[in-house]
């Protein structure tokens, strides 16, 4: 896709060499006097202003799995059974008499809860950066300008929010149910994505097109407003997960590999299966709508300042997957990431 944009952006610095030589809107030279091209480098301060949207997770277990409970100690059992729940006599008794379900014992359990779930209050927020930007203009007239945008792809941290829990629920029937069933459901934590700084980083590629309309007539005007209309890509690689997160997201892992290997218990109790859990973040581009209001002001007729404030109404979606070469995908969860930015440019510039 990158090479796509460097196709684009270059075949639209290449316009003006292919046309007609005598072209009042295209031609290379000076026309009315103006100078059709234009580079500035300066100060991008980009301020992203979307807010965080939930995560959904997908797992591998589906609604109303039936797995093997397997060895479970028996507080884990009490620990996990359902607030109001009562339970049976004799499950009472010999949850009481032992330590240690073992796996003769402990049957099969039907889980719910686990396939899909949203996470209210989570979610994910780029923080504001700046970079150098350069912008390169090329001039049809006097006052109709074809500007891109660019500069040096920064790092952005990208700040979590909210605890991720997993709404696990089962009905448990020991020795087959013959001494009664055990209802269990409770909130088992995943990570909080607030609690050890940035939960991720990417470095943002955002080249960006506009039309603008500069007013005012060189040579005449010193200060000339301009404003802008075009469409900005953005591309995010390099991208870094906070490793306690990734850690979390490998336990989490295990656990719904232990319950696709028969140890249902073991989920519970927060042991390792026999996976080897990997943990991919990605992030889709994007293209949005982006505006500009912003001035020049020469100091001659080669040099002058720019300044200018653009809104880009810009969202992208981030990806991560826990999967295991045995098992597969176990964990899939989505948000998407509102950047929303406004970015504002400080520069000099040259015209030739």
């Amino acid at each position: 896709m990158k090479k796509s944009v460097l196709c684009i952006a270059a075949s639209m610095a290449a316009l003006p060499m292919l046309s007609h030589a005598d072209s009042p809107y295209f031609s290379l030279k000076d026309g009315d006097g103006f100078k059709r091209f234009s580079v500035s480098v300066g100060a991008l301060h980009v301020m992203p202003q979307g807010k965080a949207q939930p995560f959904r997770v997908n797992t591998a277990i589906n609604e109303g799995y039936e797995a093997d409970v397997g060895e479970i100690k028996s507080k884990t059992v009490k620990d996990n059974i359902r607030e109001g729940y009562d339970v049976p006599f004799a499950l009472d008794v010999a949850l009481s008499a032992l330590t240690t379900v073992p796996a003769a014992m402990s049957g099969k359990a039907t889980i719910s809860g686990l396939e899909q779930w949203d996470n209210p209050g989570t979610g994910l927020e780029a923080d504001d950066v700046t970079t150098l930007g350069i912008m390169t203009n090329y001039f049809f007239t006097d006052n109709v300008s074809l500007e891109m945008k660019a500069g040096i792809p920064p790092k952005v941290d990208l700040q979590g929010s909210g605890k991720i829990y997993a709404p696990f629920s089962a009905i448990a029937k020991p020795l087959g149910g013959a001494l009664g069933n055990l209802e269990l459901e409770n909130d088992i934590f995943i990570t909080d994505l607030g609690a050890h700084g940035a939960a991720a980083s990417a470095r943002a590629w955002t080249p960006a097109a506009e039309i603008q309309y500069h007013f005012g007539k060189t040579g005449v005007n010193k200060f000339r407003p301009y404003v802008g209309l075009g469409v900005m890509y953005a591309y995010f690689n390099e991208l870094e997960m906070n490793p306690q997160i990734e850690k979390d997201l490998i336990a989490a892992g295990h656990m719904i590999a232990n319950i696709k290997e028969g140890n249902a218990g073991a989920s519970l109790e927060g042991k390792p299966s026999k996976a080897n859990p990997k943990v991919d973040l990605e992030a889709t581009d994007a293209f949005a709508p982006v505006a500009t209001v912003g001035f020049t002001y020469d100091f001659n007729d080669k040099w002058f300042a720019v300044g200018s404030v653009s809104y880009a109404h810009l969202q992208n979606e981030t990806t991560i997957t826990v999967t295991d070469a045995t098992h597969g995908e176990l964990i899939k969860s989505k948000a998407d990431i509102e950047v929303n930015p406004i970015l504002a440019y400080a520069g000099i510039g040259m015209r030739f």
